[in-house]
């Protein structure tokens, strides 16, 4: 897994590159941590390079999610390939995330 950082007007924008799993979901897990705890509270995932995720990277997900909104921030999702789309609906996790087609649609919400 690959992960790549833009900071934007409106957001940290995470870039995920490759496969999230058991192996590298600790890579991700510091990232977001890292940017909490420099107080950035609008991180957006971009997902349209990532071509698996297990349960160990939707739980670092979720926890992101949690974190972000107990600051009042915005944690949201894009690009989803439609393999991961499809985990996300299985996991129930369609309702809980914000999920946008692509990186111009989720910024407009930011």
């Amino acid at each position: 897994m690959e992960i790549n950082e833009i900071k934007t007007d409106q957001c940290v924008i995470i870039g995920i590159t490759g496969r999230l799993d058991t192996t590298n979901y600790s890579v991700l897990e510091k990232k977001i941590m890292e940017l909490i705890d420099n107080n950035s509270t609008k991180i957006l995932v971009e997902c349209s390079k990532m071509d698996y995720i297990s349960s160990s990277g939707l739980r670092i997900l979720l926890m992101g999610l949690k974190k972000i909104t107990l600051m009042k921030g915005k944690f949201a999702l894009c690009g989803l390939q439609e393999n991961i789309s499809e985990i996300f609906e299985i996991s129930g996790f369609t309702s809980i995330f914000d999920i946008h087609a692509s990186t111009e649609d989720a910024l407009k919400v930011f």
